[in-house]
């Protein structure tokens, strides 16, 4: 279990959020799953909900804006200490800035961008919201892992511009590397497999943490969800990648209470 209540540091995944079209459908789904509670943030915020687990922020639910024509998909913020400076690098190591630094009344400042590549992740700097306040249990967000088609220069571009140290775990065709800040491992990088279709851009990833990843996948397909990649063990936990009832994929994998 991690649980924090300071900020992040910087490059670390601090968050992750997703915008629907069916926000109620969504909270029901992810609360059947995961037995997620939600704190509504209220009129000013658009009706973002927060997902708790034991009470501590997680993850976050909110409606796409009516103005902007976005898919669906779980976005990961990666902490920073001034979204400002980190969108410029963002754009002199040829990445692009989508949406550009704004403040979230007190709560911090965001930004979202984009890799060269094309993977979207948003910023996020900390104020009075430091991110997720529990990790690493059954409900909770538990890894983050950007997958790409061109490897080398996703790793140029995320050390340049986050710092990272790598852990480069390549071997034949499988190329992945551990993201670490601090020698921790916070994050992956992996190049997408050569039989992955081409319509599937380059994207970041969350997990979430399940006690029995079999029963999970189970239980997604009982609530009209769908499965990408059933169960495989893997050195970290069993693990396999699903859709929810609205079509968004996410990634579970096993880890201890």
């Amino acid at each position: 279990m991690t649980e924090r209540i300071t900020p992040w540091p910087e490059g670390t995944p601090c968050w992750v959020d997703l915008m629907v079209s069916e926000g109620r459908r969504a909270q029901e789904f992810y609360t059947a799953l995961f037995g997620w509670q939600f704190a509504d943030q209220g009129e000013e915020h658009g009706h973002y909900a927060v997902a708790l687990v034991g009470g501590r922020a997680t993850a976050a639910l909110g409606p796409k804006p009516p103005d902007r024509e976005i898919p669906s998909f779980w976005q990961t913020y990666l902490a920073v200490d001034s979204a400002d400076a980190t969108a410029a690098k963002i754009t002199g190591a040829g990445g692009r800035v989508l949406m550009p630094p704004e403040d979230i009344g007190q709560k911090g400042r965001m930004a979202v961008v984009a890799d060269p590549a094309g993977a979207v992740f948003g910023l996020w700097q900390s104020r009075e919201t430091t991110g997720a306040q529990i990790a690493n249990v059954p409900g909770a967000l538990t890894w983050n892992e950007c997958m790409t088609r061109d490897f080398e220069v996703a790793k140029s571009f995320y050390t340049n511009v986050f710092g990272y140290e790598l852990d480069d775990m390549s071997s034949g065709d499988f190329k992945y590397a551990v993201l670490k800040v601090g020698g921790n491992g916070v994050g992956g990088l992996g190049e997408l497999p050569s039989e992955v279709p081409a319509e599937i851009p380059p994207h970041w990833s969350t997990y979430f943490g399940v006690a029995d990843t079999d029963a999970t996948v189970a239980k997604v397909t009982e609530l009209g969800g769908k499965v990408i990649r059933e169960p495989m063990d893997s050195p970290y936990g069993r693990m396999a990648q699903v859709t929810d009832d609205q079509g968004v994929p996410f990634c579970v994998i096993s880890v201890g209470g």
